[in-house]
């Protein structure tokens, strides 16, 4: 299973919110380019990355990305504002490793479908549920998608992945968010990756065990100490080990 350090970006500084509240991040005073560094250091082979400036319509964390994408060293999953087929190739032609689709997708699926095809292992499908609806434009608008029809209207387009959050619970009650996230995933044809519910390395622990999850997005619990990454990608490595039989 693969951990994705994650880090969300607000005027340039690294930020944390409470049930996608752009009014009322988190700040955490450490550097963007050295911490991406950091995570690469400690063994990562991936990293998430969401612009929070770039939902509201802003490029002003552009050139930062930019930076942190070169800086590195491990490929970066990048998602806010890919609301067009010119702003996802962009990025593409930037050099990121994959782009995270939400919004688009529930306003063109058409669009995805073909952008799927055509960058393969490189678009990422964001499935953000509330009170049973997938929600766009940085969660909050609701659309008119369950998350089970909102997967099957996709089929087997050939994303690199699906990433289901749950905003509902978003930390509170992981048990639930579990529940949501393991029938979904059950149900997806692309391996998901599970996003808000990573406290601790027992939370990685039981989310291995969970049919079709591949991975998990961490950030908050990285910046508050209490995951550390070596651990957590540790943990993550062995999960599916083979167990000797006892003879």
């Amino acid at each position: 299973m693969m951990i994705y350090p994650t880090m969300e970006l607000q005027q340039g500084r690294c930020v944390t919110l409470d049930k996608g509240r752009l009014d009322a991040a988190m700040l955490w005073h450490v550097d963007p380019v050295e911490t991406a560094r950091s995570w690469a250091a400690a063994g990562a082979e991936w990293m998430h990355l969401t612009d929070f400036d770039a939902i509201e319509g802003r490029d002003t964390n552009a050139g930062l990305v930019e930076e942190i994408i070169r800086a590195a060293e491990i490929p970066v999953q990048l998602g806010g504002g890919m609301r067009s087929r010119e702003t996802i190739e962009h990025w593409i032609d930037k050099g990121v490793g994959r782009v995270v689709i939400g919004t688009l997708a529930a306003l063109d699926p058409e669009l995805v479908k073909e952008l799927a095809k055509r960058h393969p292992d490189q678009i990422v499908l964001s499935v953000d549920v509330w009170k049973g609806r997938v929600m766009t434009e940085g969660w909050r608008n609701s659309s008119a998608f369950t998350p089970e029809a909102f997967l099957d209207a996709y089929g087997d387009a050939p994303f690199a992945a699906v990433i289901v959050t749950d905003i509902d619970s978003d930390m509170e009650d992981v048990e639930a968010q579990l529940g949501l996230i393991s029938g979904l995933a059950a149900k997806a044809r692309t391996p998901v990756i599970a996003s808000g519910v990573v406290r601790s390395v027992d939370d990685i622990s039981r989310l291995a065990y969970i049919h079709n999850i591949s991975g998990a997005l961490a950030g908050r619990s990285l910046f508050r100490k209490t995951l550390d990454l070596g651990e957590a990608l540790e943990v993550a490595k062995g999960a599916h080990e083979p167990v000797a039989q006892f003879q």
